[in-house]
């Protein structure tokens, strides 16, 4: 459990990071690659964009994708709002469900704080 913990600790450093050189107000695309450009910094292996399925009536339907997935093991998904809607939470947990990866990480670039743009999730 320890080393789970520490991984997420080093993503959300890479995530502070960003925020203290950038500031909020860009667009969330922008965040996204200058994250993965602190993670490949930082030696963390990440995929980028990853395509999860989703099954409906037992037929799959394709074209979800997550932001990123972290070392193979943490759901990473970024957003660029003032107030983080509902629907947020729900779709890092839709990931973490769809992938069976246990935990998920929501960072909105948005806020004043990056600390208080981020969410941990976990089944």
């Amino acid at each position: 459990m320890e080393n789970k913990d520490h991984l997420t600790e080093k993503i959300i450093g890479a995530a502070i990071e960003v925020h203290r050189i950038l500031g909020p107000g860009l667009l969330e695309s922008i965040y996204l690659d200058a994250l993965c450009i602190e993670l490949e910094l930082r030696g963390i292996s990440f995929q980028r964009q990853v395509e999860v399925d989703v099954v409906y009536k037992g037929t799959t339907i394709k074209g979800q994708r997550i932001d990123l997935v972290v070392e193979g093991e943490v759901v990473v998904e970024t957003k660029c709002v003032t107030k983080l809607p509902e629907v947020a939470l729900a779709q890092v947990l839709s990931y973490l469900k769809a992938t069976g990866l246990r935990r998920g990480l929501l960072l909105n670039f948005g806020t004043a704080r990056m600390v208080d743009g981020i969410k941990r999730v976990s089944l």
